[in-house]
């Protein structure tokens, strides 16, 4: 069971405007800039953003077909930005793993119970 697809709408209009102010210096969050497939227009996806020992993983709540997944995997690479600094990032993997071993333990279990198991894992440069 992945999040819901009116979900991603209403936080797309609505919390996502929010969370733009928190995400940029919370831990845990972060901003990914990536920019569209077709459009060329540069978009700002907040989202759970963990640290790996060589760059982040981040969690698809809402699948790996959303359209930002597809823009970064199309480029290649994209912008993270964390705890208030920017990453540039390269090689984006899906990944799925039903045992979320990159995820810190307390974000692992509730994933869990939301079924959670597809994942992107992006290089720092």
């Amino acid at each position: 069971m992945v999040l819901p697809k009116g979900l991603a709408r209403f936080n797309r209009v609505a919390t996502n405007r929010i969370n733009k102010y928190v995400v940029g210096w919370a831990p845990g969050f972060g901003m990914i800039v990536h920019k569209g497939r077709k459009s060329g227009k540069e978009y700002r996806t907040p989202l759970n953003v963990f640290r790996t020992d060589d760059g982040f993983v981040v969690a698809l709540t809402y699948g790996p077909d959303t359209d930002w997944v597809k823009n970064v995997l199309a480029a290649e690479s994209c912008t993270v930005i964390t705890r208030r600094r920017n990453y540039r990032v390269h090689s984006p993997e899906l990944v799925h793993d039903e045992s979320r071993q990159a995820m810190p333990a307390p974000v692992r279990q509730f994933l869990g119970l939301l079924n959670v198991d597809d994942f992107l894992l992006l290089k720092r440069d």
